[in-house]
C-alpha cells in the first residue's frame, strides 16, 4: 500500500503530526505500508500539488481541507481551514461518523479550540481506532507547546535550549528538502534527545542557530512598540521567518507583533497576540489575516504574498498595524 502524507511544512506541529500519524497508520492499518512525505505551505489559490493525491491512501494533517475525493485522512485546528463556504459544506457532508471505525472511509476530524493537531490525532486515533501513542507522548507533549505557545517565558523559547526547540528552529528554517521526511520518520521512532544527536540534524544545527542569534540581534534592534502593537520589517536582509517570542521577550508590554519578512519565494506578514497577554487580547487575528487572503488561529495569523510584492505587503502590514491598535467594536 501506498501511503502520502501531506503536512503543514516547516513546522514543529505538522512535522509531528505526520510523525503521529505515520506510527498509528504502521500500528493499526499496514506495518508495512510505503509512506511518501509532502510538505505544505499556505498560500491563496490551490496550493495542492498537481499529484497530491496519487496515494492508496491520502493523508492531510494540520493544513487546510480540500474536497479531492482521493482525501481518505484529514487533521486540522486551524480556524481558517476552509478557503471557501464550499469546502467546509463538503467536509460537513463527508466527514467521519461518531462511530468511525478503520472501515469506514473518510476519516475527516477538525477542531479548531484544539492548541496543536498532534495531540488531537493522538487522542482521536486512541480513542477510535484503538492506537497506543504512549511512546509519543514527548512528542505530543512538545507539539502542544510550541503550537499553544504554552512556553514559562518568552526567554526559554528565544535561547532555544531544549531539544524539542532546537528541531523547531530546524524544521522552520531547513531548506533541504530530505531533511523534514527524515526527521519525521526519525520523530515516529525514537525520543526527541535521540533524533537531536543524530549526525544528520548535528550537520546543518550549527550554522542555523548562529543565524538564528543575528535574527535575534536583528528583531532586537529594529523592533519598535507603540500602542502595545510591536513591529519589525526584516525583508532587507533575506530573512523568511523571525522567532516571534524575540519580540515578546523585548517588549514584555506588548499585546500583538506584526513582522514583514522575505525569503526566495513569498513574502510573509507574521501576526501574533502575546501568549502571556491573553486576558488582554481584543482581536481575533485569524479573521484578520483571512481578510487579506491569510488564515491561522484567533492567537495567531499569516498572510503570503508572491515576492515581487514586498511594498503590497508592507501596506498591508500597516494596515493591520493601524487595525490592531484600534479596539474592536462592541
Amino acid at each position: 500500500m501506498r501511503l502520502r502524507i501531506l503536512f503543514h511544512d516547516h513546522c514543529f506541529d505538522g512535522a509531528a503530526s505526520a510523525a503521529t500519524f505515520t506510527r498509528f497508520f504502521r500500528d493499526r492499518i499496514d506495518r508495512n505500508v510505503d509512506v511518501n512525505y509532502v510538505g505544505l505551505s499556505h498560500g491563496t489559490g490551490n496550493v495542492f500539488p498537481n499529484d497530491a493525491f496519487s496515494g492508496d491512501e491520502n493523508a492531510v494533517l494540520d493544513f487546510r481541507y480540500s474536497q479531492n475525493p482521493r482525501l481518505t485522512w484529514w487533521f486540522d485546528h486551524h480556524q481558517s481551514a476552509f478557503e471557501t463556504t464550499a469546502d467546509e459544506a463538503h467536509f460537513r457532508a463527508t466527514r467521519a461518523p461518531d462511530d468511525a471505525a478503520l472501515g469506514i472511509r473518510p476519516h475527516k476530524f477538525w477542531d479548531p479550540t484544539v492548541k496543536s493537531c498532534t495531540r488531537y490525532l493522538a487522542r482521536l486515533a486512541t480513542e477510535r481506532y484503538g492506537f497506543d501513542a504512549s511512546p509519543l507522548a514527548e512528542l505530543v507533549h512538545w507539539a502542544e507547546i510550541i503550537d499553544g505557545a504554552l512556553f514559562p517565558t518568552p526567554r526559554m523559547a528565544v535561547e532555544l535550549s531544549e531539544p524539542a526547540l532546537q528541531l523547531m528552529m530546524l524544521l522552520e528554517a531547513s531548506k533541504d528538502p530530505t531533511l523534514i521526511p527524515r526527521i519525521i520518520i526519525d520523530l515516529a521512532e525514537r525520543t526527541l534527545s535521540e533524533v537531536i544527536a543524530q549526525p544528520y540534524v548535528q550537520t546543518p544545527l550549527g550554522p542555523l542557530y548562529e543565524k538564528h542569534l543575528s535574527v535575534v540581534r536583528a528583531v532586537r534592534e529594529r523592533a519598535r512598540c507603540e500602542d502595545r502593537v510591536a513591529t519589525y520589517d526584516l525583508c532587507d536582509l533575506g530573512i523568511e521567518a523571525a522567532n516571534k517570542f524575540i519580540a515578546y521577550d523585548r517588549f514584555p508590554e506588548c499585546l500583538y507583533i506584526v513582522a514583514v519578512t522575505c525569503g526566495e519565494k513569498r513574502v510573509k506578514i507574521s501576526v501574533g497576540s502575546n501568549p502571556w497577554s491573553q486576558r488582554d487580547r481584543r482581536h481575533n487575528l485569524a479573521a484578520i489575516c483571512e481578510r487579506y487572503g491569510g488564515g491561522g488561529h484567533p492567537a495567531v495569523g499569516a498572510i503570503s504574498f508572491a515576492r515581487d510584492r514586498v511594498e503590497d505587503a508592507r501596506q498591508t502590514a500597516r494596515d493591520i498595524v493601524a487595525l490592531l491598535r484600534t479596539p474592536p467594536a462592541i
